[in-house]
């Protein structure tokens, strides 16, 4: 079970956590993840930042907030102060709060946040919550024991913000250090995001890295099924915010569930489906307020829902295209490849891309915010060498996807998404459709996207059941 933020967003959450993990733990064998509590990974963000630029009165107010949060939550389980384990917790959690004061005035000194040590200080989100959630655990008669990454045998690279783990090693000591605790009816409570490196060095696992903790643990230990409890109820059909009779998906693959955290479900990262999914092993995402309600379970089998070709419609905002275009692209090779490379060299990710046969044109969907900076790298890089004659650009668009594995295979799924748009006089900028042709995507833009989505999720009938 990986709890997120939100469900350990403060001492009323976390004890409605450990009322979940006792729920299921009778008959069960269980190993906890924990997110830090609530935003506290992105106040640390903005704790470094605010260090490294010498804005040490914000930094000082901010770290005061986030301390204050931490004890109350801690004093609300130590119980009886005279009681041992009480008292270890709160001199924990006060030992690791002096260390991140330490840390953010060393930062503030120094006036330099390296790769490295924004891990370190990052770490401190996870580290903070996991003793806290320990002790709820224990008070409610379970014998958890508090792990971090590393302790519980995560070991990864050396690519600090975006580690990657080492999965023969990890999963070799992740058995030998939580396999046994288990047997012996405890309850082991790890901390998610973060590892070390072979050096001993903190890493953590980029956003969505309680999930990958998750995934990783359950691959290892064999796991029946890996739950992410979340403040949502599962994936849906769409956007509820969008669609108002948007519904929750009682199953989809781990091929659909791919697609649709990459086009905007928030409910995990792509990357981190990959152990569960390597191993099989079924992944299901529910709601930690609603915990009787099953959410939505990701697994091998392909099933389409009452027949339905398409299961969800997704929209990606804040993106723009760039089109490089250019007579003599025409047959001249090389030119895909110097675009990529030169936006790969500028830290631009490419969300999606079309080329029309002609060759004469290329576009790609980016993040709206590096669109100024990839128009004038494309530009020096590629424009006065004979081949491209104009980059150009709009900002003024969102990306939607059509998601389901009943498209594949299924005549006329495109010509039903482009009718019902056509409908609704949107205009369709550019089309990708990937060949597992679990999903269908398209440019709109802004302004379009949400009738876009709403026509698309009425074609397809997907809120009714």
């Amino acid at each position: 079970m990986k709890f997120g933020g939100t469900s350990l967003a403060d001492a009323s959450a976390i004890k409605n956590a450990a009322g979940i993990v006792e729920q299921f733990h009778k008959g069960n064998q269980i190993a906890v993840v924990a997110s830090a509590m609530n935003d506290t990974t992105d106040h640390l963000i903005k704790l470094g930042e605010l260090a490294q630029k010498g804005q040490i009165w914000e930094a000082k107010n901010l770290l005061s907030r986030i301390q204050a949060g931490h004890l109350i939550a801690a004093k609300s389980f130590a119980g009886n102060k005279t009681n041992l384990a009480s008292k270890e917790m709160l001199g924990k959690v006060n030992a690791l709060l002096s260390s991140l004061e330490r840390s953010v005035e060393g930062i503030g000194q120094l006036r330099e946040l390296t790769l490295r040590s924004r891990d370190y200080l990052l770490s401190f989100g996870e580290r903070l919550s996991v003793p806290i959630l320990t002790s709820a655990l224990a008070q409610k008669g379970l014998k958890a024991q508090a792990f971090t990454g590393a302790d519980a045998g995560i070991v990864t690279d050396n690519n600090f913000g975006e580690a990657k783990p080492l999965a023969e090693v990890s999963t070799h000591q992740i058995q030998q250090r939580l396999g046994p605790l288990l047997e012996a009816g405890g309850l082991p409570v790890v901390t998610g995001f973060i590892a070390q490196n072979l050096d001993g060095n903190i890493t953590t696992l980029g956003r969505g890295g309680s999930d990958y903790t998750a995934s990783l643990i359950g691959a290892a230990l064999k796991a029946d099924e890996v739950w992410i409890w979340t403040d949502v109820d599962g994936l849906m059909t769409a956007d509820p915010r969008v669609v108002k009779d948007a519904v929750t998906l009682s199953n989809v693959s781990f091929g659909e569930a791919l697609e649709l955290s990459y086009f905007g479900a928030k409910m995990m990262h792509p990357r981190a489906l990959q152990p569960a999914a390597k191993q099989k092993i079924p992944v299901r995402i529910r709601n930690s307020s609603k915990p009787t309600f099953d959410g939505t379970l990701v697994s091998v089998g392909e099933k389409t829902t009452n027949g339905k070709v398409a299961k969800a419609i997704s929209i990606i905002k804040d993106v723009g295209i760039i089109t490089v275009a250019g007579a003599s692209m025409m047959g001249a090779p090389g030119v895909a490849a110097k675009i990529f490379q030169t936006l790969g060299v500028n830290g631009v990710n490419v969300v999606m891309i079309s080329q029309g046969s002609s060759e004469a044109t290329i576009s790609c969907v980016i993040a709206r915010k590096d669109i100024d900076r990839a128009v004038r790298s494309l530009q020096l890089s590629l424009m006065g060498q004979g081949q491209v004659e104009k980059v150009t650009e709009e900002k003024d668009a969102c990306v939607i996807a059509v998601v389901g594995s009943g498209m594949k295979g299924s005549p006329g799924v495109a010509a039903r998404v482009f009718t019902a748009v056509a409908k609704r006089n949107v205009n369709v900028r550019m089309i990708a459709q990937g060949t597992s042709e679990y999903n269908i995507s398209f440019v709109v833009s802004d302004l379009d996207g949400p009738e876009t989505v709403r026509a698309l999720h009425d074609e397809f009938q997907l809120g009714k059941n």
